[in-house]
């Protein structure tokens, strides 16, 4: 039997003595530090940026009751082993990209984001509004882990490339990063697919070691200089239309800290999501016409490639229909989903259309 699997019986066939735990949890006294791994090199835009929000945040809110000390990769773990340090308790919390982690379970890829998904708007109107909150927990229960939304990029771009993507053959044998489903889709067009830790980027692509890469958007991709050794950037991908991070505490720790903690830690969460998507949204388009400006060709794939990308998505997305709690998390957010798009659709998509047809820009 494997980890997952063992993990999974153990973990939900134990309903009720988990319930109880999370009902008479052992409040620890007195201040606190907290232990956060991240996924994020100290001063990378955009994911450290939430990361240290989360830290000022929750240290401000509880008047230093309660701190948290970041560290970045190779301080205590790598950049992709926080999941488990956490889940086995060798840290108190990451903050990360919980698509990372489809290797311990598929679901964690709707928290951040699966290809032709939501928006960010859409990705937090499920998961506040619509039962992705209490799908994270209930997932989380498998793996000892409290999971929080802590941040969200927006919608992130195509991708680097050396060369102009013509059609969707353009991938087959391309050496690209893409972590989550979306690089299971690019796998499926012939990409050979890796996921390369953010540190480690420019040095794979600058080297020839990688093709292309996709990372967050123009903000986050100037300041990473991928600019300096690629000059093709595609604006709009179909892997990550408003990509969720996460803040997850080790469960043990959750329940040991007081409501008020609790409530601190959800809060800041809460605000370290919504200050990091209008960070990004700000400062995106002054990014990218510096990057225009440095002769990076901005372009978009063509509704071929959109096609074939939609095709592999729907591929990708039902191989895993045969897990009970990816096909309930999916299910609960594509619910989520249409109810938000059916409004949005009518109101924001049709005003920015106008908006552009009466003003330009």
């Amino acid at each position: 039997m494997d980890r997952r699997s063992f993990l999974k019986k153990t973990a939900l066939g134990s309903g009720a003595a988990a319930a109880t735990a999370l009902a008479a949890p052992a409040y620890a006294q007195g201040k606190r530090t907290l232990t956060m791994v991240t996924s994020w090199p100290r001063g990378f835009a955009v994911l450290d940026d939430a990361a240290s929000y989360m830290e000022q945040m929750v240290g401000e809110m509880s008047d230093g009751q309660l701190t948290i000390e970041k560290k970045a990769p190779g301080e205590l773990v790598g950049a992709l082993e926080v999941f488990d340090a956490v889940s086995s308790g060798q840290a108190d919390m990451y903050h990360s990209a919980d698509y990372y982690f489809i290797g311990q379970h598929p679901g964690y890829a709707y928290f951040t984001a699966v290809p032709f998904g939501g928006t960010a708007q859409e990705l937090t109107n499920w998961y506040y509004h619509g039962g992705g909150e209490e799908l994270h927990d209930e997932l989380g229960q498998i793996f000892n882990l409290k999971g929080l939304l802590a941040g969200n990029s927006g919608s992130q771009s195509g991708g680097w490339f050396r060369n102009e993507i013509n059609s969707a053959a353009d991938f087959n044998g391309l050496k690209f990063r893409m972590p989550g489903l979306g690089g299971k889709v690019l796998g499926k067009l012939g990409a050979s697919v890796q996921n390369i830790p953010g540190g480690e980027l420019y040095q794979a692509l600058s080297s020839g070691a990688l093709d292309g890469l996709e990372w967050v958007g123009p903000m986050a991709d100037e300041r990473a200089g991928f600019q300096e050794v690629a000059k093709v950037y595609y604006t709009a991908g179909f892997h990550e239309p408003g990509s969720g991070l996460a803040a997850s505490v080790n469960l043990d720790v959750w329940n040991e800290l007081t409501p008020a903690q609790q409530a601190i830690m959800r809060y800041a969460s809460m605000a370290t999501t919504h200050y990091q998507l209008a960070e990004t949204l700000a400062n995106n388009g002054a990014a990218l016409a510096r990057l225009q400006s440095q002769g990076v060709k901005t372009l978009q794939f063509s509704d071929d490639v959109w096609d074939a990308f939609g095709k592999a998505s729907a591929e990708v997305m039902d191989e895993n229909m045969s897990d009970e709690l990816f096909a309930k998390i999916r299910g609960s957010f594509e619910d989520s989903l249409a109810t938000s798009a059916s409004w949005i659709n009518k109101s924001d998509g049709y005003y920015v259309q106008q908006r552009v047809r009466v003003l330009g820009g």
